[in-house]
């Protein structure tokens, strides 16, 4: 049985990693909104665990180097938000695997051309399948840099 709040947390960094790879090198505001969908506080004004997760998911990103921002604003956003060279890196470089997405698998294949990281990554988020984003953003985030 799978950790939901762990799908969740793929999910998240592939959204992430896809709204900013759009921008790059622009930097932009990163809305938890945007990523983890409507929030409706509680009647103390405290956001739901749901919230609080994607936005902790941003700033773990910036712990781990993968993104830069100026400042957050308040547990809504992270301001000035942009990839890292670890980041760009990671999601232009070209694949030496491809995502099969009919079992869910990420599989090295040879014979095809390779594709962008990146392209990974939308192909899982296009199939729907908690499996495939988890593969894919295990699979990104396990990459060294080199």
């Amino acid at each position: 049985m799978s950790d939901l709040h762990i799908d969740d947390f793929y999910k998240d960094v592939a959204l992430i990693f896809l709204r900013l790879y759009a921008t790059f090198p622009r930097k932009t505001i990163v809305y938890v909104e945007d990523i983890a969908g409507d929030d409706q506080p509680d009647e103390f004004g405290l956001h739901s665990d749901r919230h609080l997760a994607c936005f902790s998911t941003l700033v773990w990103l910036g712990e781990q180097h993968y993104l830069r921002y100026q400042q957050p604003i308040k547990q809504e956003a992270l301001d000035q938000a942009v990839l890292t060279q670890r980041g760009f890196i990671l999601l232009s470089s070209l694949s030496d695997v491809i995502s099969d997405c009919a079992d869910n698998t990420l599989t090295t294949c040879p014979h095809d051309p390779p594709s962008s990281h990146v392209m990974l990554l939308r192909n899982a988020l296009n199939s729907g399948s908690s499996t495939a984003i988890k593969n894919c953003v295990h699979y990104l985030l396990s990459r060294q840099p080199h």
